[in-house]
């Protein structure tokens, strides 16, 4: 039996309880129903990307063990708009879930399995019996070996039942266009869309409606070549370049080819399509040109000379990564090209940064971003993002940038001297809401594109408000242009000579593009501000105890041949809550105090930890060349300040209750 990822105490699992049931025709489902099955719980949420990732990594063994293994997706939203059943189920539909989900939109399943992160996955025994508790990605290879051994056990117990599970295969939305993505107007007035629910580029009139040809076989997968047979995987973004560039390059647009976590260059005289960034592994961690398992999950970098003693450290510094298809990207989502840097700027969503990809010297580098999930502003290297997903260069040649974890409208302020990061309008990780106004009380919900205006004034499309915003730099306030639309992904400014410019919104989840007028007069609206709807955990003023929990799966072993392979990097929202205990160093225990002053707040905390493959040698060494893996988990913790609260904190990274 594997001692690194099995629970130590038979703990019943919890009854499932929530509000409806998706992908099972219409039937409630149980623990009771599921008896003889391993049940794996994956506790997801809609707009998280490391939740999108699990599903992939999810997907393999799904179909390896579909006789014994039943995965229920557990919806816990974060954001208001989540909690809607109709947007989740076009949320099922979008991201193509092949697994019987649980719509759990008052965290009550979540608070039985005493769920801390998005995503969280917990393995149920076919006897009812909790069997592994892990927080975050990267955990399909530990996940195979468990499930064998579950198979072996409860096969000779005769407790396993084989056999069909309950997913029932919902109708499919069918049209010209499936949840696009992004859109950009062509030289000759047509219009090229991101099909990412098809899997394919479309050129469409200008009247948003007659194809004039799709670039892409709409089967999901990779594969360059001309039009018919070429292959992506959920591509969102798209930008044109130059033409004077394109005709040196031989490509025109770029295509941010997200869940193949690729870079596409496309030629628009014949539809062709070639790689031009991005390995096809996940990237993880900042720590360099990583080579890979085929689980995704981040190795060493072959680079580091100097052994993992490099993780002891921050993340890379913002700067040169590698060559166009030897670098690892993570979920890039939307490309602009920057006619400054000479670049085309990437949001890489995966990672929370933004990179840039030099087309002439074929190099990958990072732009800004530390790699740390939330929102913080200043220096490229030192700032924080949460999942950016929407790009658009001003006048200035500055980068506006539609952060969405964040709910924030963030700019990247580009001068010789270096790139520096403001924040014109949110809040942090866990505020969001529908108020125009003063921009520092204004609020987004979890917008994903983003457009300057003529008048130099930004267009954001307010995702999950359903609503196309206006951000003014010049009176620092955000108005209202448009409301009552269907998930709105991108905004495209049209010239439309003899009038007025107009919008081109890209409703995602009306399978259209429309054309919106922008108003000289702007809608003020006022829903308020909010916050997600996420337990606090009370916690004692002063001493607070911390401790993540990490066992290295059968087959591994901690890297401590260059010291301590773990890490843990704290700080807080707001930063008067942490008196002392903050900062980064090695180990997974840390001792904080807290501010008797603050009385609720955040506490953000990063934990890192490093293994490596294969059997240990007679002196109980690593062996040389064996594969090492990075795990990582991020966490937003909401905690209340109370005399009766817990002075201990203990949180899983991969751990055992």
């Amino acid at each position: 039996m594997s001692e690194t990822v099995r629970t130590q105490h038979r703990v019943r699992a919890s009854e499932l309880e929530g509000r409806g049931w998706l992908n099972t025709g219409g039937k409630s489902l149980d623990l009771e129903s599921l008896r003889g099955k391993i049940v794996l719980l994956d506790f997801w949420t809609f707009c998280c990307i490391n939740c999108l990732h699990v599903l992939d990594e999810l997907r393999p063994l799904e179909e390896k063990y579909s006789d014994v293994l039943v995965t229920v997706g557990v919806h816990s939203p974060k954001f208001e708009h989540e909690a809607d059943p109709v947007a989740l189920a076009s949320a099922v539909e979008r991201y193509e879930i092949h697994h019987p989900v649980l719509d759990d939109p008052e965290l009550a399943t979540w608070k039985a399995y005493t769920a801390r992160a998005w995503p969280t996955l917990v393995v149920v025994d076919p006897e009812g019996y909790i069997v592994a508790h892990l927080s975050g990605e990267g955990h399909a290879d530990g996940l195979s070996v468990l499930l064998e051994e579950l198979v072996a056990e409860h096969e000779a117990k005769g407790t396993l039942h084989r056999g069909d599970g309950p997913y029932v295969a919902p109708v499919p939305t069918s049209g010209t266009l499936r949840f696009p993505g992004k859109a950009t107007q062509l030289p000759n007035g047509n219009y090229l869309v991101v099909d990412s629910g098809h899997h394919r580029l479309v050129e469409l009139r200008p009247d948003l409606e007659t194809v004039e040809r799709i670039i892409g076989s709409g089967t999901k997968g990779y594969l360059d070549g001309q039009s018919e047979i070429a292959q992506f995987n959920e591509p969102q973004g798209v930008t044109l370049l130059p033409s004077e560039l394109a005709w040196k390059l031989g490509y025109d647009a770029v295509v941010a080819d997200t869940v193949n976590h690729r870079l596409r260059g496309v030629t628009l005289s014949s539809g062709y399509v070639q790689t031009i960034a991005g390995n096809g592994v996940q990237r993880l961690l900042d720590t360099g040109p990583a080579r890979v398992t085929d689980s995704g999950a981040g190795t060493w970098s072959e680079h580091h000379d100097a052994g993992p003693a490099d993780f002891a450290g921050d993340a890379l510094d913002v700067g040169a990564l590698g060559k166009g298809t030897e670098v690892s990207l993570s979920s890039p989502w939307d490309v602009v090209w920057s006619e400054k840097l000479q670049k085309v700027v990437i949001a890489m969503a995966g990672t929370h940064q933004i990179f840039a990809f030099d087309p002439l010297a074929n190099q990958v580098s990072i732009l800004a971003g530390s790699g740390l999930e939330g929102l913080l502003d200043g220096k490229a290297e030192e700032a924080w993002f949460a999942q950016s997903s929407g790009l658009a260069i001003d006048g200035e040649d500055n980068i506006w940038v539609a952060d969405s974890e964040t709910s924030s409208l963030r700019r990247l302020v580009v001068s010789d001297s270096g790139v520096t990061v403001e924040t014109a309008v949110g809040k942090g990780l866990f505020d969001f809401g529908f108020r125009d106004g003063e921009a520092s009380e204004a609020r987004l919900q979890h917008p994903l594109g983003v457009t300057v205006l003529p008048d130099n004034s930004v267009a954001i499309a307010d995702t999950y408000n359903g609503a196309v915003r206006r951000y003014d730099p010049a009176t620092k306030s955000v108005s209202t242009l448009a409301r009552g639309l269907a998930e709105p992904s991108d905004v495209v400014v049209v010239q439309v000579e003899g009038s007025d410019p107009l919008l081109v919104v890209v409703e995602s989840n009306k399978h259209q593009l429309v054309l919106v007028p922008i108003p000289k007069e702007a809608q003020q609206v006022d829903e308020g501000a909010s916050q997600t709807h996420r337990p606090k955990s009370p916690v004692t003023p002063g001493t607070l105890e911390l401790a993540v929990r990490f066992k290295a799966p059968t087959g591994q072993k901690l890297d401590d041949r260059w010291g301590d392979p773990t890490q843990m990097k704290i700080s807080s929202t707001p930063p008067e809550l942490l008196v002392s205990g903050g900062g980064t160093s090695v180990g997974l225990l840390r001792t904080l105090e807290l501010s008797a002053d603050v009385p609720e707040g955040i506490l953000h905390i990063t934990a890192r930890a490093a293994a490596c493959d294969g059997p240990e040698t007679e002196d109980g060494e690593i062996p040389d060349h064996a594969a090492c893996h990075l795990y990582q988990q991020d966490w937003g913790i909401p905690v209340v300040l109370q005399a009766d609260g817990e002075s201990e904190l203990v949180l899983d990274l991969r751990g055992m209750d």
